[in-house]
């Protein structure tokens, strides 16, 4: 005998329609939320990405809104609704640069520290000022775009105050090893003095980038971590 078979009743249907229309409208509206949050984030590190690019070969000042829009390929206006100006986009760049370089700078210092122990060998903090300041010079060196905002004075002081401060950036790397492995006091002398030698250094080094020759600027950096390390770990009497 065939089997009866048994069909959907309309009310059957009719749920099993307002469920799937459920189901669809919650999945488009997941859809709608998940990639405008995707999307944004694309268009803020391509707007970032243009500027270093153009940045490498076009001057500071010649730098216009319009062309990062048009190399990102976004319209201005939505461009405003990332970065309100040219300066936040600046500012925005050096940080992802401070940000980048920092987390490249742990490995050099942990490499610095273990090679030290696995000698037995006191850590020299002159030794790692200057391991620090040669990775600094490399990464200018392989980032021209990073090296037009830092030297021509483009950055926002309130970004460039943040990136300073004792506590952050590269400043705050060295302050944690002083602390660490030097058993150095945590005072506001100690931040003072790490002020002034970012302050020093970040000057000393864009001067040394004006050198006509690569040798001149490598004895005006000699010359720096010399003075840097006589000021900021003076031989006791």
């Amino acid at each position: 005998m065939e089997q009866q078979r048994s069909y959907p009743s309309a009310d059957d249907e009719k749920a099993e329609a307002l469920k799937n229309q459920s189901d669809t409208v919650s999945a488009d509206a997941e859809a709608r939320r998940e990639p405008v949050q995707s999307r944004s984030y694309r268009s803020t590190q391509r707007v970032l990405e243009v500027a270093s690019s153009l940045l490498e070969h076009t001057p500071v000042e010649e730098l216009t809104v319009t062309r990062i829009a048009a190399g990102a390929g976004v319209s201005v206006g939505s461009l405003y609704r990332f970065f309100p100006d040219k300066q936040s986009i600046i500012d925005a760049l050096a940080v992802r640069h401070v940000e980048q370089f920092r987390a490249s700078l742990v490995s050099v210092v942990f490499d610095i520290v273990s090679g030290n122990l696995a000698r037995l060998k006191k850590p020299d903090p002159a030794d790692m000022l200057s391991a620090i300041i040669d990775a600094y010079v490399l990464y200018l060196d392989a980032h021209p775009d990073f090296r037009a905002i830092s030297f021509g004075g483009h950055i926002s002081a309130a970004t460039r105050e943040s990136q300073i401060a004792p506590d952050n950036g590269i400043t705050g790397l060295l302050k944690r090893f002083m602390l660490e492995q030097m058993g150095a006091a945590d005072t506001a002398e100690l931040d003072l003095k790490l002020r002034v030698v970012s302050e020093a250094g970040e000057h000393l080094i864009a001067h040394a980038y004006q050198r006509p020759t690569r040798e001149e600027r490598d004895r005006v950096i000699a010359e720096m971590k010399k003075m840097l390390a006589r000021y900021l770990f003076p031989i006791p009497d």
